[in-house]
C-alpha cells in the first residue's frame, strides 16, 4: 500500500523536532526536545532517530520519506552538513546518508533556514507573492529566498545567509569596527550582552524585571522591559533593530522581494521589534524600492522548519 505520511526532523541550535505529516505540510504528530550541546552532533542523532523510529511506528511504517531542517549550510546534491555554528561535530557530516541508511528511505536535508522560508511561503506570509525573503533571528540567524516562485539555492550549498553578513559594530568603541550580524543581533549574543550590563538603575522596569541582577535577563525580559519604556531596553531594541535593518537594506537593494517574514525566538519580541526594523529599513532600502517591500511577522511560528521539511520531501518523491 503507497503512503502519504513523511517523518520530518529540525535540528536547530537550542531545539529540536520530529513529526509526522504529510506532503502538503500538514502535522500529525510532533516530538519536541532541547539540544545537549555537550553531547554534540552525535547526542542529536541518537534523539532524532529515536524519535523518528517513534513516529513510522505510530504511523504502521505507512511513511515513504524523511526531511531534515538543518541548522547551517548543507549541499545539496550530497545532502552533507557542512558545518554548524553551533554545535559541535557536523563538519562535512553525511546527514542525508545516515539517515537513508538508517531507515531505508528517500531523505531531502536542507538548512533550516531554507525549509522554514519555503513553507512561510508556500503556507504562511509568503503566499501570493513571486519574489519572497524569510529571515530567522534566533539562537542564530538565517534566511532564505524565494526568486519567481522557486527556493532560491545559490551554487547548491545555499543563499540568503544574511546573519554572516556585516554590519557596523555599535558595541565596540573603534572607529569602523564592524562584525557578522549573527555576532550581535542573535539571541545569543543579545542575551549575551545584556547579562555584561553594569549600573541598572534601581526602580526602572529592566532592573526590577531581573531584580538587579543582568545575569538573570533575557531576550523576552528586553521586550517586556521595553514595552514597559525602559529607556535601555529601548536604546538596546533601536540598535538591534539598525544592524538587521542594514543588512535586509543590503537584501531588498539587491533581490527587491514584496514581502519580508520575520521569524524566531528573537522576533517573538513582535512589534516592539519590528516598529523600529521598519524604520530602519526605511533608511537603508535603495529609495525606490523602499515602499514596495513589506515586512510582516511570520504565520508558522514553532512548527516552521517541519512545515518545510514535510512540503521539501513530499515533493521530491
Amino acid at each position: 500500500m503507497s503512503s502519504d505520511k513523511i517523518i520530518a526532523i529540525e535540528i536547530g541550535g537550542t531545539k529540536l523536532q520530529a513529526a509526522l505529516g504529510k506532503p502538503d505540510g500538514t502535522i500529525l504528530e510532533k516530538r519536541r526536545g532541547a539540544v545537549n550541546r555537550d553531547a554534540g552532533a552525535q547526542g542529536i542523532l541518537q534523539w532524532t532517530s529515536e524519535k523518528a523510529e517513534e513516529l513510522i511506528t505510530l504511523a504502521r511504517n505507512n511513511v515513504r520519506a524523511i526531511g531534515i531542517g538543518f541548522g547551517g549550510p548543507v549541499e545539496s546534491a550530497s545532502g552533507r552538513a557542512l558545518v554548524s555554528h553551533q554545535i559541535d561535530g557536523w563538519e562535512n557530516a553525511p546527514i542525508r546518508e545516515w539517515f537513508a541508511k538508517r531507515f531505508s528511505m528517500p531523505v531531502v536535508a536542507a538548512n533550516d533556514a531554507n525549509a522554514a522560508g519555503w513553507a512561510e511561503y508556500c503556507l504562511g506570509a509568503g503566499k501570493g507573492t513571486r519574489h519572497f525573503c524569510y529571515m530567522n533571528i534566533g539562537s542564530g540567524i538565517g534566511g532564505a529566498l524565494i526568486i519567481n516562485k522557486r527556493l532560491y539555492d545559490g551554487q547548491g550549498r545555499g543563499a540568503a545567509e544574511i546573519g554572516h553578513t556585516w554590519v557596523p559594530d555599535w558595541t565596540n568603541d573603534t572607529p569602523g569596527a564592524t562584525d557578522k550580524l549573527e555576532n550581535l543581533c542573535s539571541g545569543w549574543a543579545i542575551e549575551q550582552r545584556l547579562q555584561r550590563l553594569s549600573g541598572l538603575t534601581p526602580g526602572t522596569p529592566l532592573s526590577a524585571l531581573c531584580e538587579g541582577d543582568p545575569k538573570r535577563l533575557t531576550c523576552p525580559l528586553l521586550a517586556k522591559a521595553a514595552a514597559q519604556n525602559d529607556a535601555r531596553a529601548r536604546a538596546e531594541i533601536t540598535a538591534i533593530a539598525n544592524a538587521v535593518g542594514i543588512a535586509l537594506g543590503n537584501v531588498v537593494t539587491l533581490f527587491h522581494p514584496e514581502r519580508i517574514a520575520i521569524g524566531g525566538g528573537v522576533a517573538l519580541m513582535g512589534e516592539t521589534l519590528l516598529a523600529p526594523l521598519r524604520d530602519a529599513l526605511q533608511q537603508y532600502a535603495f529609495a525606490p524600492y523602499r515602499n514596495a517591500v513589506r515586512i510582516v511577522p511570520c504565520a508558522l511560528e514553532e512548527d516552521v522548519v517541519i512545515a518545510g521539511a514535510l512540503l521539501l520531501a513530499g515533493a521530491s518523491c
